[in-house]
């Protein structure tokens, strides 16, 4: 029986393959369990539009996370900070609270998980944040910290 799976099922293949089993399996286990549909032409043709759909969505929010990025390359997010002799900062620059500096003064709408902040800011000065929109689109938004 062809069935196609609606779910990765350990070895016999990933999500939207079209694999050949046998009936007992696909009656007993694949299609009760909803892992799979029966590969007729109308399910063929809905999962056909549905992948379609799911491409237009993908390819729409590269798009916005390309547009999000170059706004942001452009942006610097101002913080200010307490500072100890020599210009030295009580503790750290979060990622909370770059997000929330950005969306104060420039109105962007950042997650502060998808910032990549190799090493805490410890210092006054500019710094570049990468933050990470799109599995393939990562924005630098610069970040002045300044004494306050």
């Amino acid at each position: 029986m062809k069935v196609v799976l609606l779910e990765d099922v350990k070895s016999l293949g990933k999500k939207g393959d079209l694999v050949e089993i046998s009936d007992g399996y696909a009656r007993n286990f694949i299609l009760p369990k909803k892992k799979g549909i029966e590969a007729t032409a109308k399910n063929l043709n809905d999962l056909k539009l549905q992948k379609q759909h799911q491409d237009k969505l993908a390819a729409q929010q590269l798009q916005e996370a390309k547009e999000l990025a170059q706004k942001l390359e452009g942006a610097m997010v101002v913080l200010k900070v307490k500072t100890g002799e020599g210009g030295k900062i009580f503790g750290s620059v979060s990622t909370k609270e770059i997000a929330q500096a950005a969306k104060e003064q420039c109105g962007f709408e950042l997650d502060k998980k998808k910032m990549v902040l190799d090493e805490p800011i410890k210092s006054c000065g500019n710094h570049i944040v990468p933050i990470k929109l799109h599995k393939d689109v990562t924005a630098k938004l610069t970040v002045k910290v300044t004494e306050g």
